[in-house]
């Protein structure tokens, strides 16, 4: 046994091998059982798909990198479930691809925080954050308000999320264009912003 294992110490292309077995057999031993866990894979009791306006919103929120700043993660202690609410769990986020986990809070988490705050309150904490914490490190974002919700692709965008499992009606797909008519890309990102934690809130 001795030499067989100075044997893999000594051949590097070997232990390489070896060392790749043996996290993939650890890693398939933790992933997989959670395929069939039903509080990751189902949905929250309320919680719905995204509506186009609130899609093409997600999709400004991580274009414009809110996510380097602000996780949607609360953890399950006191100091987080005090300040941001009810902690994070799984089925909340089966209609997010990609879901905005994380750790990195140069701002506050933003896991609860549909309804905390109007409509208007979003739309000047966008347009210049100081006017309303003046404390805040963050730029502000005033061309949202001038830009036009883009509609091009979000019908295409319904029917592939279907796909991945969303449960997305062909009426609801082919009106979609329809609901972002009119519509800024501030409208699109106050909306997915007033959406976020909801379902579980009304849980509560």
């Amino acid at each position: 046994m001795a030499f067989g294992h100075d044997k893999i110490e000594k051949n590097i292309g070997l232990m390489i091998v070896l060392v790749v077995i043996v996290i993939s057999i650890g890693g398939l031993v933790q992933i997989v059982p959670l395929f069939f866990q039903q509080s990751t894979t189902e949905a929250v009791a309320g919680l719905e798909p995204y509506t186009p306006l609130r899609l093409a919103g997600r999709d400004i929120y991580i274009r414009e990198g809110c996510y380097l700043c602000h996780s949607q993660m609360i953890r399950p202690f006191r100091a987080e479930t005090e300040r941001y609410g009810h902690y994070s769990v799984a089925g909340e986020f089966v209609y997010d691809r990609p879901f905005q986990w994380g750790s990195k809070r140069t701002g506050p988490d933003l896991a609860r925080v549909g309804g905390r705050y109007s409509d208007e309150w979003h739309r000047v904490h966008m347009i210049n954050p100081r006017d309303v914490v003046p404390e805040s490190i963050m730029p502000g974002y005033p061309w949202l308000e001038e830009t036009p919700a883009d509609a091009r692709h979000i019908s295409r965008k319904l029917e592939v999320l279907r796909t991945l499992g969303a449960p997305y009606t062909d009426a609801q797909i082919a009106n979609a264009a329809a609901e972002l008519e009119g519509k800024t890309e501030m409208d699109a990102i106050i909306a997915y912003l007033q959406g976020m934690g909801t379902a579980i809130k009304t849980r509560r």
